[in-house]
């Protein structure tokens, strides 16, 4: 069975972005300790998996090679299939990627049972609380910036009750952020 891992960047108080959304606070430049990491996570990836509002900056960008990037790293994300979830859109204006209307649960449920390497979610608040709350994700990778923010859109929806994780590794890298891989306690 395919596994849905999530990895998502964070301030240490638990955002993924300002209220506005804001990126301004993430720690750069990477340093070459996590770019391996993240190689050796990516590296059972054959499918990436997008919120439309996340995929709408998010395919631009990599297409057009983000600077400092690595080109191994460019190619990786631009020749990956992805799937986009969306309620508004038909058909997909991008290039390798296709457009999902349906229920985010059966749907992710039904890409988990078949063939294939794992998938991977990259955030977007709305569409990660929703596949959490759905119970959705097996492996959380949470890139802890060493900073905190204050306010700003969650990594963990309000779910009502203790969404309880365990802890696979936490590994600090050179450049100051922390990787905590955690699988949720399913009951």
């Amino acid at each position: 069975m395919r596994k849905l891992k999530l990895q998502v960047q964070m301030s240490v108080d638990g955002f993924m972005a300002g209220p506005n959304g804001e990126m301004d606070w993430l720690t750069f430049p990477w340093t070459d300790d996590i770019n391996a990491y993240l190689d050796e996570l990516s590296g059972s990836v054959d499918t990436i998996v997008l919120g439309r509002r996340l995929a709408e900056g998010f395919i631009p960008a990599w297409e057009a090679g983000p600077e400092g990037e690595d080109p191994a790293s460019i190619e990786w994300m631009n020749n990956t299939p992805k799937i986009v979830f969306s309620r508004t859109l038909s058909e997909s204006p991008w290039k390798n990627a296709v457009v999902e209307n349906g229920d985010l649960t059966e749907v992710v449920t039904a890409l988990k049972a078949s063939e294939g390497g794992d998938l991977i979610v990259y955030g977007g608040a709305t569409f990660v609380s929703g596949l959490l709350a759905a119970g959705l994700v097996d492996e959380l990778h949470l890139l802890v910036n060493p900073v905190a923010i204050g306010a700003g859109m969650p990594v963990f929806p309000d779910a009502g009750v203790p969404q309880r994780l365990r802890r696979v590794a936490a590994r600090p890298f050179d450049c100051g952020i922390t990787a905590l891989r955690l699988e949720p306690e399913r009951g």
